[in-house]
């Protein structure tokens, strides 16, 4: 197995591809506020004529993700397309094209924030109290940052009991927001499967929101593009699953697990390798952060 390329930046290797996919929390963004470097380093693909398509494992829909950004000064000039798994889980919901998702009844339990209900708004779906009254339960999250899998464990106790399956908008087992790492609801969905729930996720790593962007991009070769994002478990496993040359973020939510010293700097290059093969999923590249 060939070693992992450390690059200083995005620059060392752009010229290779037509299009990016971007990952969003632990790359642009650490959930408040844009990365440095950042800003830059998407004007400079832009002029240079690759085609930039953000994917998040957001639980919400595009609309919502393109709003945070432009607050975040990273304004809708920036990119090109954008693809989440909120939209991937309200396209599932609208369409029920097979048979897990046909199956569902019309009454939804939902763990998560309120932010998130645009998952399922307008879509002839009620939203029942308990658990007991639903027929599966739509997990975005949790509520509050800081909240822990124990706080919920009562909640997924009740959606077992009653039989739900358990749609999972967001994959992503933890995300960085600012300094504090906080639990997404892939996290739950880890645990609902532990004790024996039925779970079908939307997002990264999976297979189908990658031929989504592919599509929004229009770049058939699949050697044009890169992908960057900060996890191993859904970034770098998609990528590699879908055949595309990938660049890990060091600096996102392996840093101290890569014995990172301060943020954007390089890391050791056996430790970066011994953390990708115990994980089972290799970057072709590792980069300190997004930078040009």
């Amino acid at each position: 197995m060939a070693a992992i390329r450390q690059i200083p930046g995005i620059s060392s290797v752009i010229d290779q591809y037509d299009g990016v996919i971007l990952d969003l929390w632990g790359v642009l963004h650490d959930g408040e506020r844009a990365y440095p470097g950042v800003p830059d380093c998407l004007d400079r693909m832009n002029a240079a004529g690759k085609t930039l398509c953000l994917l998040s494992n957001a639980p919400r829909r595009t609309d919502g993700v393109i709003a945070k950004l432009t607050g975040m000064g990273l304004g809708r000039d920036r990119y090109h397309h954008v693809m989440t798994s909120g939209e991937a889980t309200y396209e599932a919901l609208r369409d029920r094209a097979d048979p897990w998702h046909a199956r569902l009844g019309r009454r939804l339990y939902h763990i998560g924030p309120e932010r998130d209900t645009d998952v399922y708004d307008r879509l002839g779906y009620s939203v029942a109290a308990t658990p007991e009254e639903a027929d599966f339960v739509l997990n975005t999250g949790i509520v509050v940052f800081g909240e822990t899998l124990a706080d919920y464990q009562p909640q997924l106790d009740a959606c077992l009991r009653a039989r739900l399956p358990m749609i999972c908008a967001n994959p992503d087992l933890i995300v960085m927001v600012g300094p504090q790492m906080v639990i997404c609801a892939g996290t739950l969905a880890a645990r609902y499967e532990e004790m024996g729930g039925d779970v079908t996720q939307h997002g990264k790593p999976y297979a189908s929101v990658y031929d989504r962007c592919l599509s929004l991009m229009g770049i058939t070769d699949k050697r044009r593009i890169l992908a960057v994002g900060d996890s191993l478990r859904t970034d770098v496993a998609g990528a590699n699953a879908a055949g595309l040359d990938v660049a890990l973020v060091t600096a996102g939510i392996h840093q101290e697990e890569l014995g990172g010293g301060a943020w954007g700097e390089s890391v050791d290059a056996a430790k970066l390798q011994a953390v990708a093969d115990a994980a089972g999923h290799t970057p072709t590249y590792a980069v300190p952060s997004l930078r040009w």
